[in-house]
C-alpha cells in the first residue's frame, strides 16, 4: 500500500514537470498574447518580466508548482482575465458528467453483450456481436459524434445540437442535453469491454469449478453472472481507471462537436488565444485525475484479486 502511493507521488511529479515542460516550449510569446501587436518591445520585455518569463526554467516551474500545490494554477492572460481555478471549476463537471455517463453507458451495454457473446460462443449471435464491436472500434470518436448528429439531431431531432443545461437548473433537462454527448463517447469504450470481458468469459467458462456446477445442475443465467462473471471482470476493473481518464481527454473532440463547455472546449479555445496558464492548468488537471485513477484501480485491484496479494508474499 505504501510502496504504491509512493509510486503515485513520484507519477504525479513527473507528470506535472512533463505538463509545464511541454507548454512552456510552445512556440509563441504570452506576452503578446496579453498585449496584443504593435507594442513597442519594451513593453513586451516589461510584461515578460512581471510574468516571470525570464526566469530559469526551474524557478519558474518551482513557482508553478507551489501554487499548484496550494490550489493556485495561475490567472488567465486572456480577457476576461480570471483564475485559472474558476474557469476549470467550471468546465470540469461538464466533462466529468459526460464522461462517467459515458462509462456507465458503456459498462450497461458492455456487459450483457459479452456474456451473451460467451454463452452462444462460436454461432452467428457470437460472431455478429464480434463483427459489430471490431467496426465500432475502427471509427474514431469525432466521426461517431458526426454520425449521431446527423441522425439523431438534423435527421430524427430527438436531440439538440449545441445546448447544455447545468444539474442545478433541472436534472431531466441536464440528461436530455448529455446522454447524445456521452455516447459518443462510450462507443469505443463499449466495443472494447465487450470483447475484453468475452474473451475472458469463455476462459472462465471452461474452468474445472464452471464444469463442477454445470454437473450439478445450475441454471445458466446464475452460472454466468453469478459464478463466471466476477473472476472474468479483473482484466476490465483493470482497465477503468485508465479509460476513465482517456475518456476525460476525449471529451475534447466530443465538446468540440457539440459546443459543450466544458474541459475540452477551455483547453481547445486557450490553445487557439495563446492563454498558456489556462492550458497548463487544464492539463496537469486531467493528468492528475487520469494518474490517481489509475492508482486507485491498481491498489483495489490487489482487494479484489487475492492472486496479487499472494504474489508479493
Amino acid at each position: 500500500m505504501i510502496d504504491k502511493l509512493i509510486e503515485l507521488v513520484v507519477v504525479l511529479c513527473i507528470v506535472s514537470l512533463g505538463t509545464f515542460a511541454l507548454v512552456s516550449f510552445i512556440p509563441g510569446d504570452p506576452s503578446v498574447a496579453i498585449l496584443g501587436e504593435g507594442y513597442a518591445p519594451e513593453d513586451y520585455a516589461r510584461v515578460r518580466a512581471e510574468m516571470g518569463l525570464d526566469d530559469p526554467f526551474s524557478t519558474r516551474y518551482w513557482h508553478w508548482l507551489s501554487g499548484a500545490l496550494q490550489g493556485d494554477l495561475g490567472t488567465s492572460i486572456v480577457p476576461p482575465q480570471g483564475p485559472v481555478i474558476d474557469s476549470i471549476g467550471e468546465a470540469m463537471p461538464v466533462s466529468l458528467q459526460l464522461a462517467l455517463m459515458g462509462l456507465v453507458i458503456a459498462i450497461v451495454v458492455a456487459v450483457p453483450l459479452a456474456v451473451y457473446s460467451a454463452r452462444h460462443q462460436g454461432n452467428w449471435i457470437d460472431r455478429a456481436i464480434g463483427a459489430g464491436t471490431f467496426g465500432v472500434l475502427s471509427i474514431p470518436s469525432f466521426l461517431s459524434g458526426l454520425l449521431l448528429i446527423m441522425l439523431a439531431v438534423n435527421h430524427l431531432g430527438w436531440f439538440p445540437r449545441s445546448q447544455w443545461v447545468r444539474i442545478s437548473e433541472g436534472l431531466g433537462q441536464n440528461l436530455y442535453h448529455a446522454i447524445l454527448p456521452a455516447i459518443a463517447i462510450s462507443l469505443l469504450e463499449m466495443a472494447m469491454f465487450t470483447r475484453i470481458l468475452r474473451s475472458d468469459l469463455v476462459m472462465t467458462l471452461g474452468e474445472k469449478f464452471i464444469l463442477v456446477a454445470k454437473a450439478k445442475g445450475m441454471s445458466n443465467t446464475r452460472l454466468l453472472f453469478s459464478d463466471a462473471l466476477r473472476p472474468s471482470s479483473f482484466s476490465l476493473i483493470t482497465m477503468l481507471g485508465v479509460v476513465l481518464g482517456s475518456m476525460i481527454g476525449s471529451t475534447v473532440i466530443v465538446e468540440t462537436l457539440f459546443s459543450l463547455p466544458g474541459m475540452g472546449s477551455l483547453i481547445v479555445r486557450a490553445a487557439q488565444q495563446g492563454d498558456m496558464p489556462m492550458v497548463q492548468g487544464a492539463v496537469l488537471v486531467i493528468a492528475v485525475i487520469y494518474v490517481v485513477a489509475n492508482g486507485v484501480i491498481d491498489i483495489a485491484y490487489g482487494y479484489l484479486d487475492p492472486r496479487s496479494r499472494r504474489a508479493h508474499v
